[in-house]
């Protein structure tokens, strides 16, 4: 009795057959069910294997490369103190535009340069945290979040061939544009809530006796500046390759259900079992929907849709779908602008919103982070599409 009480008061532990258990059974077989039922199920699980595979070998590999270039390039700007610049210039912004105090852009600048859980890191510093309000606080998973990889995402972007020559310079830029603009809503409708929740008085830390200012000093590495180039070089591309790993499940994953949904049989109109064929769920319904998505975001194609879908789980997996959309022109350079601000403001916030609002303390302010991030990232697509037309009517 004493033990099935301990158990009762854990809400980590839940009986070994629940209700839970039988309707994750349940919708498991209907998805294989359905998929099974249009291609067969040795041309469904052939598919599935083929396209891992394939996204694995000629997708998540080139990723990786970007993120060991990226991660050194970061670190190289971090240690010879061309992030305190930025954040020198920069922060003059952050109040009138997020209402947030100006050591905020310490974690703008960190998450592009890396991933979305980096703001935690400086979450949790409290010579950091003494900047900001308590109100403020729990607004860092928002703003961390709308430009998590994004360095990684807009090299992607710009790394990538049109079928027909096109830069993609210009469209990846204007897709940053977007996501600020989306992460300034996110982080204004998110305020809105935590001001209700915690007042607009009490600071984050009361009393904090730092040895020195983040704002005003930095560390750097020991040596010489050619050792410290050195160090800071291999330090930064090994935290790429730690990206690039911890992104396979996602890619792999999230990915390969995302494109089996999104396309559909081979060209000859018969499923054999190869790479990339799917049911195209995803295409019938934003078929439906393209009265709304259309005027929104200016998609090219109804497979379009794919990217930001998978962006909510994924941005690695999510810049995982360009490459073959590209491939069959299927997308172009508004797509591309779209795809940039939606994928650095959503950069996988589902996966991810939970665990960072737990590591800031404020697990009852999930469901409104989330809710926020969503109306952020539908600005941020929205507006990089209307950046693009207007610039494309100008010139």
């Amino acid at each position: 009795m004493e033990e099935d009480k301990n158990v009762e008061n854990n809400a980590n532990i839940k009986k070994a057959i629940s209700v839970e258990g039988l309707v994750s059974l349940i919708i498991i077989g209907v998805f294989f069910t359905y998929l099974c039922s249009i291609m067969g199920v040795v041309n469904m699980f052939n598919t599935l294997i083929s396209t891992a595979h394939d996204l694995l070998i000629n997708t998540v590999f080139f990723i990786m490369g970007i993120t060991v270039l990226a991660g050194a390039f970061g670190s190289v700007l971090s240690e010879f103190g061309i992030i305190s610049i930025l954040n020198r210039l920069l922060s003059c912004l952050m109040k009138p535009l997020y209402k947030m105090p100006g050591a905020a852009i310490l974690g703008v600048v960190t998450t592009y340069l890396s991933d979305n859980p980096a703001i935690i890191t400086l979450a949790n510093d409290k010579g950091f945290k003494r900047y900001f309000k308590k109100y403020q606080l729990p607004a860092l998973t928002n703003i961390g979040t709308a430009f998590g990889m994004g360095l990684v995402v807009t090299s992607f972007m710009i790394a990538q061939q049109s079928p027909i020559g096109e830069s993609f310079v210009l469209p990846a830029l204007i897709g940053n544009i977007g996501a600020v603009i989306g992460s300034i809503v996110s982080v204004r409708i998110m305020l809105y809530f935590t001001k209700k929740e915690f007042g607009i008085d009490d600071m984050a830390v009361e009393g904090c006796d730092k040895s020195f200012s983040i704002l005003k000093y930095r560390e750097v590495r020991e040596g010489n500046i050619g050792s410290r180039l050195l160090e800071s070089l291999l330090e930064g591309g090994k935290s790429g390759v730690d990206l690039g790993l911890s992104i396979i499940p996602g890619v792999l994953i999230i990915c390969t259900i995302v494109m089996m949904l999104t396309n559909g049989p081979s060209v000859t109109g018969a499923y054999t079992g190869v790479a990339y064929e799917g049911v195209g769920l995803f295409t019938f319904l934003a078929d439906k929907l393209n009265f709304i998505l259309h005027p929104m975001f200016g998609f090219s194609s109804y497979e379009a849709v794919s990217v930001p879908i998978t962006s909510l789980g994924s941005v690695g997996a999510a810049i995982g779908l360009v490459p073959k959309l590209l491939k069959e022109n299927l997308v172009g350079g508004n797509d591309i602008a779209v795809f940039t601000a939606m994928g650095m403001c959503w950069s996988g916030y589902l996966s991810t919103h939970v665990a960072m609002m737990d590591s800031l303390k404020c697990r009852n302010l999930t469901g409104k982070a989330i809710i926020s991030h969503t109306f952020g990232g539908l600005a941020a697509g929205i507006s990089a599409h209307w950046i693009y037309e207007i610039w494309m009517n100008l010139l």
